[in-house]
């Protein structure tokens, strides 16, 4: 069975930082792109980054550009989304993803965890 698990997440002061980690297991995920989403509540589950398995194409949404990083660690089917100068909009719940590269929907997802940015 499929599994994403992600962890690191909590409370922090606006300006902050947090290190969201996503332990993949079930199978092999080196050939798939790993992402990031969120859903703040009352809104929508929004994009926030992504990467494929080799890290050429890389991708993050206008809102986190210059301040989040997503990583991996093939070797350890782990993903990682290094969230700095953090702002209290960034609050929500942060999923972890992942489908093969050419394919357009994703396959998998992890239960989520909660980010919280005080003022």
């Amino acid at each position: 069975q499929v599994q994403l698990v992600e962890s690191g997440g909590g409370l922090v002061q606006a300006g902050g930082s947090l290190r969201l980690s996503c332990a993949a297991s079930g199978r092999t995920f080196s050939s798939y792109r790993m992402g990031w989403f969120r859903q703040a509540p009352g809104k929508e589950r929004e994009f926030v980054a992504s990467r494929s398995w080799n890290g050429r194409n890389i991708y993050y949404a206008d809102s986190v550009k210059g301040r989040f990083t997503i990583s991996r660690d093939n070797t350890k089917n782990t993903v990682y989304l290094q969230m700095n100068s953090l702002k209290p909009e960034d609050t929500a719940v942060y999923y972890c993803a992942a489908r093969p590269d050419e394919q357009l929907s994703w396959n998998y997802w992890g239960q989520g965890t909660q980010v919280t940015v005080s003022s």
